[in-house]
């Protein structure tokens, strides 16, 4: 990876398998056993909610939000697990000299509580929540360009990893390359993808990019 020198991180899906948490954690809100979350999997947890209940009401989709972060919160986090190979990529690309960084939908409690049982959090130089401030971030193209701003990152030194569109896309608004990885969650990824993404099929290759 010659020309890059900062790697940006999606998490869920991209460095850990986040699905049996987040299951638990909507069924312990609903109350019931609902479909398979896999392919919903990404955006924020109150779209996943809409979907899976067919909630539209603000109010209702409050109470379910609620109900699902003190059950996440509390319990469904520890659920998570390690992509495999992840830890080894991270290894990989700090002793290469690179920066790494984390841009994620999940709450910064979550995420902080999950990467430091995993003991990836030090690999990390910061990491980017919708929460990280007030007001929230409104997308993760918002949050790749207020890291890259505040940090002073070059787009052209740099790459999102992801695992979505949204991670393509994002990456795409602030003119910077993408890598979609495909032991995620994201759908649609055998279409055409923005300029200057492309599809890995193993950590090695973005080690090779």
């Amino acid at each position: 990876m010659p020309r890059v020198r900062n790697v940006i991180f999606d998490l869920d899906g991209t460095l850990v398998d986040s699905v049996p948490g987040i299951q638990w954690s909507v069924e312990a809100a609903l109350g019931t056993a609902c479909r398979d979350l896999r392919p919903l999997i990404g955006p924020p947890i109150r779209d996943i909610l809409a979907t899976v209940s067919g909630a539209s009401d603000a109010a209702e989709l409050d109470l379910l939000e609620t109900a699902f972060r003190a059950a996440y919160d509390s319990e469904g986090w520890r659920k998570t697990a390690g992509q495999p190979g992840a830890r080894a990529v991270l290894e990989d690309l700090r002793a290469a000299g690179r920066q790494l960084w984390l841009v994620t939908n999940k709450p910064g409690f979550a995420t902080r509580a999950i990467m430091s049982e995993l003991a990836l959090l030090t690999f990390f130089r910061e990491m980017v929540s919708r929460d990280s401030r007030r007001p929230p971030f409104s997308s993760k193209a918002e949050m790749l360009a207020n890291l890259l701003q505040r940090h002073t990152l070059d787009p052209s030194g740099s790459i999102m990893v992801g695992d979505t569109l949204e991670d393509c896309w994002a990456a795409a608004a602030v003119g910077m390359e993408c890598a979609v990885v495909l032991h995620g969650y994201g759908t649609g990824l055998d279409g055409p993808l923005p300029e200057r993404c492309k599809r890995i099929g193993g950590w090695q290759e973005l080690l090779d990019t």
